[in-house]
């Protein structure tokens, strides 16, 4: 389906061109896309043209057209002039239109075919079939899922069309706050190594969400999955871009591009059963949970864990004093029995840390009513 936004762009190059207003209506006469205010009711010549054998006609004072895509009428052209060149530059304006419509008719059979594909909606055979006769080459993909706020997704695919119009990427749409966007790996030495792979994927995500945050001023959030060869391969990547989203969403909250082979020790807690998880717990803290879990005491650990346990800097970034933070730290080990100024002991209370946050998602209550409830329990 062709974009709001495109038709605006066209009939405005149009008008810069021509100097020619013009208007774009649909068959049935709703308007889609204007360059001046038309305080004329043509709503009945619309629907009398629109019913009409008629290719063109001129009728008070305007230039009224067609266009045609596969023998059906996909939208009515308005120019604001009967003059020879209007006509002349109408008819060039159809062309534009009917180019545009039958590109974007192309790309919506290409993202359906691509969504059945991701969804194993298709038999393999099936598959190449149907990737003929759309031009789909069979090549390096990689799948990105892009998951927006309320945002017009027309508008974010236009986008990644425009940014990566020189490759054959293909975008879809699965759910509702996501568009899946299937990228071509071209620009990249085959025989790089799997760090150098890896910074490329991540640096197309960047791309990506930049260029989101600039256009759409809409936050956004990226997980991405491996490289795959082949098209019965690129389920799989969509998969693993999906897991990303949810374990990024989990365990790394401050991150906006998430790699599934960078997901690291969140992969593994996110696949524990309960079991394992409380037995972990009370392992760690004993039968009650440590009211250590507030706001302040938070931020200090993490910032704390960011400095790679380095109290100086971490002080600096506080705006404590060295003495300050040594303290809250003397504080912490005293209640929870762990001194996370040594890295066995920091590295324990960060996995729990992990463990509860993922028993809280499971259950979908905040950490903080998990927390309580866990304590309750285990002092029964």
């Amino acid at each position: 389906m062709l974009s709001n936004q495109k038709i605006k762009d066209s009939l405005k190059e149009i008008k810069d061109i021509s100097r020619l207003e013009m208007a774009l209506y649909t068959p049935d006469g709703k308007l889609e896309a204007s360059t001046f205010d038309n305080d004329e009711d043509i709503d009945d010549v619309l629907k009398t043209f629109s019913e009409s054998m008629a290719e063109n006609q001129s009728v008070g004072g305007k230039c009224y057209f067609k266009v045609i895509v596969e023998e059906k009428v996909e939208h009515i052209l308005v120019v604001n002039s009967a003059s020879e060149e209007a006509y002349m530059v109408g008819k060039l304006a159809v062309c534009q239109m009917r180019n545009l419509t039958e590109a974007a008719d192309a790309n919506a059979d290409k993202s359906a075919f691509m969504q059945n594909l991701l969804l194993g909606n298709m038999l393999l055979v099936d598959v190449y079939n149907k990737a003929g006769k759309l031009g789909i080459e069979e090549t390096k993909r990689i799948v990105y899922v892009i998951e927006i706020e309320e945002k017009d997704r027309a508008e974010i695919k236009e986008l990644l069309e425009n940014l990566f119009k020189d490759s054959n990427d293909i975008c879809a749409e699965i759910e509702r706050n996501n568009i899946v966007f299937v990228h071509e790996i071209k620009d990249i030495d085959e025989n790089a190594d799997a760090v150098e792979k890896e910074e490329y994927f991540k640096e197309t995500a960047e791309v990506i969400k930049d260029a989101i945050h600039t256009e759409e001023l809409t936050n956004v959030r990226i997980g991405y999955g491996t490289s795959v060869d082949a098209f019965s391969d690129l389920q799989k990547s969509y998969h693993e871009a999906k897991m990303a989203l949810e374990v990024g969403r989990i365990f790394y909250v401050e991150k906006e591009t998430i790699s599934y082979a960078r997901l690291g020790i969140g992969r593994l807690i996110y696949q524990l059963p309960s079991s394992l998880c409380e037995m972990f717990i009370h392992e760690v803290f004993g039968e009650e949970i440590p009211d250590i879990f507030e706001e302040e005491n938070l931020s200090t650990i993490q910032k704390f864990f960011e400095n790679n346990l380095n109290i100086s800097e971490t002080a600096r970034q506080l705006y404590v004093h060295r003495n300050t933070l040594v303290y809250r730290l003397e504080r912490l080990e005293k209640i929870m029995g762990l001194d996370i100024r040594k890295f066995e002991d920091a590295m324990t209370f960060q996995i729990a840390y992990m463990v509860l946050s993922h028993m809280a998602d499971q259950e979908k209550v905040p950490l903080s009513v998990k927390i309580k409830e866990f304590s309750k329990k285990d002092t029964k």
